[in-house]
């Protein structure tokens, strides 16, 4: 199923509440063995709206309106029996890593269990006693899925951005997507604020999933009305329905700086050393290099479905300086690369010539490698390094790389927001 969906269902379910603020989606550790997919949760918020009307969404031709902020008021009686029904209605429970779960609560938890959802490892036990007392929660088979929707919840976001998600008509689903290529590519150009629409290296639409889930396309950004508008210029087929969502897409909220000797298990990391090992292809198609920052050394892959990002890697050299952000797998122990920065390129130099002998004026001989030249005629000996040399062009440029869309993590900032954050963080 696709949990994203299951708004439209809420909002149907309780149409005698109003939404507060944009239905949030909320992406947590992309490193954690048993997630799904994409491993999001969403976060309704709802009760008597007050304040600015925010066009949020549109079911079967009806409008959606989000309000600004909340009066007061309460849940009806029976949320967590509504809840519970359209949890069982919509959730393959056949699907192993399918472990749903929600909470009903009337107070947030601490941000902090957002930090460690995304960041870390959180356990169910650690959820249910942090959000004990704040409302009523209810597991279904392992229950893993309290995880995820306690932390959305508990998100008070440093940065955000937004999301429109659309839904194909139920009849299509698990069918052949129709988009326009074409339309996709100039929406692309015509929006300032929108981001991992088309790539273009490899000639990918990037907005529309690849599973059989009832999503049709998603556009991400930083202006909710732009949005709008984007959503307009896609040429498709008929859209059944389409949410507005607060999201931390986009956000890099998953990355911890930190030194090669204090990685920890399931982490993503920014790390800054210096290339102790050239960079070598494997079988697959896949290149690792390694480096060290003093503390430690470790080794750094970019995989094959990284595409052109693969030749960023296979360019360094001994001695680069730069910086890597990555998800840490442990087994083989490797970044996986999600950026670099290249900091600082070593001098390469290459050889042109034998060195000519000082005495007679002839070509001398290398005598091996590191061990100097000789000359053929006299014999006079020079060092290693009087070699004619010419200085290499180094086919890297200092600055930050980042991979093709159709090879980003949802959670990655793209390069487009980086220095950017959010200056508008008002909404409920």
């Amino acid at each position: 199923m696709c949990t994203t969906y299951l708004v439209s269902e809420i909002i149907s379910e309780f149409d005698g509440l109003d939404l507060i603020g944009y239905p949030r989606l909320v992406r947590l550790n992309p490193n954690i063995p048993w997630k799904t997919r994409g491993n999001g949760a969403i976060c309704v918020r709802m009760g008597r709206g007050g304040g600015r009307r925010l066009h949020a969404g549109e079911i079967s031709g009806t409008s959606v309106f989000a309000f600004e902020r909340e009066l007061p008021g309460s849940l009806p009686d029976d949320a967590v029996e509504r809840m519970s029904n359209i949890m069982e209605t919509n959730a393959h429970f056949h699907e192993e890593k399918t472990n749903p779960a929600f909470a009903v609560l009337q107070k947030k938890p601490s941000p902090s269990l957002y930090w460690r959802a995304v960041r870390g490892l959180v356990t169910r036990q650690e959820v249910e006693k942090q959000v004990s007392g704040l409302g009523e929660v209810k597991k279904y088979k392992n229950g893993r899925g309290l995880i995820g929707a306690c932390s959305a919840i508990s998100w008070v976001p440093r940065d955000r951005t937004y999301e429109i998600i659309t839904y194909r008509e139920r009849s299509k689903w698990g069918s052949p997507r129709r988009i326009s290529d074409e339309s996709v590519k100039g929406m692309d150009r015509k929006t300032k604020h929108t981001f991992n629409n088309y790539d273009y290296p490899n000639e990918r639409v990037a907005i529309a999933p690849n599973s059989p889930c009832p999503v049709l396309f998603g556009i991400r950004g930083d202006e909710p009305e732009e949005l709008l508008e984007a959503m307009k210029m896609i040429d498709s087929e008929d859209i059944d329905r389409w949410h507005l969502f607060l999201t931390n897409q986009g956000t890099d909220d998953h990355l911890i700086r930190k030194r090669v000797s204090d990685i920890g298990m399931y982490e993503s990391v920014v790390v800054a050393g210096r290339v102790t090992r050239e960079p070598v292809d494997l079988v697959g198609g896949h290149v690792v290099f390694e480096i060290g920052d003093g503390s430690g050394r470790i080794e750094c892959t970019v995989y094959e479905p990284s595409k052109q990002f693969r030749d960023i890697g296979r360019r360094l050299c001994l001695g680069d300086e730069v910086r890597v952000f990555g998800s840490v797998r442990d087994s083989p122990r490797t970044i996986n690369l999600e950026k670099i920065e290249i900091l600082r390129l070593e001098e390469r130099l290459c050889k042109t010539s034998n060195p000519t002998c000082p005495k007679c004026g002839k070509s001398m001989k290398s005598l091996g490698k590191e061990s100097g030249y000789r000359c053929r005629k006299c014999h006079t000996k020079a060092e290693e390094g009087s070699a004619k040399v010419v200085k290499v062009k180094r086919q890297l440029e200092l600055g930050l790389c980042e991979p093709p869309v159709c090879a980003r993590r949802h959670l990655s900032k793209p390069l487009s927001r980086m220095g950017l954050e959010a200056n508008d963080l008002t909404l409920p």
